[in-house]
């Protein structure tokens, strides 16, 4: 209990700052055996990558939170891991000059496989503060130490009007994309509601303006802003403010990672889906599991459920 899972990792389509060059966990699945609602083992997929028949159901388990079926058995695709790695740092940037400069280096040459913003203060609470209060925009060039060195100095020649750089390599730049894919600026033990929010990179700083204009939050922007990690800094969560800017800046995705438990029990964790699709899913799951026994209410309100109740519970035991 408390530990992730490798069958977690599948059923939350968990992913990292390389999510822009490795995809996430459903980009890598091959195969699954789980078993549904019903009590029915099944398999889909197979052990390498041209043995997928039929309806690609492994897919389907992705992001499913286990509402779908339990998961006994993965197949994964893996990659090697780099030989080198080494993240350019631009300094003191504020948002859109960052939004602009991690978008001039990804659509170069340089093969850059992870981008990031930490704005003020921000980039303090990462990698036990090496990187010090000033603003940094991060951009991680991965693979064999020649091509590195290469394109980090064709990154450093385009780039180098944009403001102060340094390069972080080894354990270092190790320690700094982990602590931004585990959201450890906002990892501190505290009920202040932290998003996460899926969106277009061009409109994300834009969003987060609008959002500061109303209420006190932070922030910082990973997958060159798509992804925007957001702490709420007076305790309300602001699910309608929040969402209507999403929807207003293009669209995209609001998930509540954290909240007390007044909040999450008063708001909706993950974006309401539209009518249409919120039907679909449903028949989904009643495809799954009709009975509602698998993780009841995770994904939407739960209706009738056949989990056992505490007095039933009690007397089985």
């Amino acid at each position: 209990l408390g530990r992730g899972t490798i069958g977690g990792v599948l059923a939350a389509n968990l992913c990292g700052p390389r999510r822009l060059k490795a995809g996430a966990a459903r980009d890598h699945i091959l195969g699954v055996a789980a078993v549904s609602g019903h009590g029915e083992a099944f398999k889909s997929g197979g052990r390498v990558v041209k043995n997928v028949t039929g309806y690609d159901l492994s897919k389907l388990m992705a992001n499913s939170w286990g509402t779908l079926a339990v998961l006994t058995d993965v197949t994964f695709k893996v990659l090697p891991s780099a030989e080198t790695e080494v993240t350019l740092a631009l300094r003191g940037l504020l948002d859109d000059h960052a939004a602009a400069a991690m978008a001039l280096a990804l659509g170069s040459s340089a093969e850059v496989s992870s981008a990031a913003h930490l704005p003020e203060r921000v980039a303090a609470r990462v990698a036990g503060g090496s990187l010090g209060n000033a603003a940094a925009t991060l951009l991680r060039v991965e693979g064999f130490g020649p091509s590195v060195a290469y394109r980090i100095a064709a990154l450093k020649d385009l780039l180098g009007n944009a403001g102060p750089l340094e390069e972080i390599s080894g354990d270092n730049s190790h320690s700094v994309w982990r602590a931004i894919r585990d959201c450890a600026p906002f990892a501190d033990g505290l009920e202040k509601p932290v998003w996460r929010v899926s969106m277009a990179p061009a409109q994300g700083h834009q969003m987060v303006l609008a959002l500061r204009m109303q209420a006190a939050a932070d922030a910082f922007y990973d997958w060159q802003g798509g992804l925007i990690w957001l702490r709420m800094e007076h305790g309300d969560p602001e699910a309608d403010l929040l969402r209507g800017l999403v929807r207003q800046y293009g669209g995209g995705h609001a998930t509540l990672v954290r909240a007390a438990p007044s909040h999450r029990a008063a708001v909706p964790v993950f974006e309401p889906q539209a009518p249409q699709l919120a039907a679909l899913s449903a028949r989904l799951k009643a495809e799954f599991d009709p009975k509602n026994i698998l993780n009841p209410g995770r994904m939407a309100p739960a209706a009738s459920s056949a989990t056992l109740g505490t007095a039933t519970e009690g007397a089985a035991l």
